[in-house]
């Protein structure tokens, strides 16, 4: 457990040293080839401080999504807990056959919704799932108060409200156009860091490598945050964690 932690909170690092030992290497080969034709001046340093400004803004950008997202998982397991308590309150009635189909649809909602972070359940089928607890609402008017249906149709609206929230923050982007001028400012300046002529040379090394790895990492970094559902890609390092839903299934599979 302890390595598995370590393994995702350096997983991040682990995906930028290998670019990093790239452009060493093509540095070394730059110097050994006289391909240094730059000078360094002070202008130089400008810019890397100017490309770590814009990834400053992206960060504060995709950091408000990210932690509102925290949030999310959570409220949408409370919500299903919510309706699974209430329905099974009526399951305790003299007519308890339609509210236990209705903990039975619910049992299978709660794991659709899990199934649809990692993009194994379609939105639209994860809705009609949603929707179809109408009918139940129907037939319980019998049998409960108004404002006891009041109560589901409130939690329904509440895990819709959130499925629309996550579905739009793992589909759309954080200002694209500013990801575009830093992915391809990272990369000039990258090859700045190449062809500068540094004295002394292996000293540079040092520097080129630290340079390039901090561009690199917070370039990495934001394109992960900007997505905080990423379960279905591969080497994802910083997904919001979906234990609450996990711990609703878990107590729903020991009632």
């Amino acid at each position: 457990m302890i390595a598995k932690k370590i393994l995702g909170k350096y997983s991040l690092t682990v995906k930028v040293v290998p670019l990093v030992l790239l452009i060493i290497g093509l540095k070394l080969a730059a110097h050994w080839c006289g391909y240094e034709i730059l000078s360094l001046n002070p202008l130089f340093s400008g810019l890397v401080a100017a490309n770590v400004f814009l990834m400053g803004f992206l960060i504060s950008g995709v950091l408000t999504d990210y932690k509102e997202s925290e949030k999310l998982p959570g409220e949408m397991a409370g919500s299903l807990e919510s309706l699974l308590d209430e329905v099974g309150i009526l399951a305790k009635s003299d007519k308890p056959s339609r509210a236990n189909e209705c903990l039975v649809h619910l049992r299978g909602l709660s794991a659709a919704v899990l199934s649809w972070f990692s993009k194994q359940e379609k939105t639209r089928d994860l809705f009609d799932r949603l929707s179809a607890l109408n009918d139940f609402f129907y037939s319980f008017e019998p049998i409960a108060q108004a404002n006891f249906i009041a109560r589901m149709k409130q939690e329904q609206g509440n895990i819709r409200r959130l499925i629309i929230r996550v579905h739009t923050i793992r589909e759309t982007s954080f200002v694209s156009s500013g990801y575009a001028i830093a992915e391809i400012t990272t990369v000039l300046l990258c090859c700045g860091l190449i062809l500068s002529k540094i004295d002394p040379f292996y000293e540079s090394l040092f520097f080129v490598g630290l340079i390039s790895f901090l561009l690199i990492f917070m370039l990495m970094l934001i394109k992960d945050l900007d997505n905080p559902f990423g379960y279905y890609e591969d080497g994802y390092s910083d997904p919001v964690s979906l234990h609450p839903l996990e711990d609703l299934l878990r107590r729903v599979g020991n009632r």
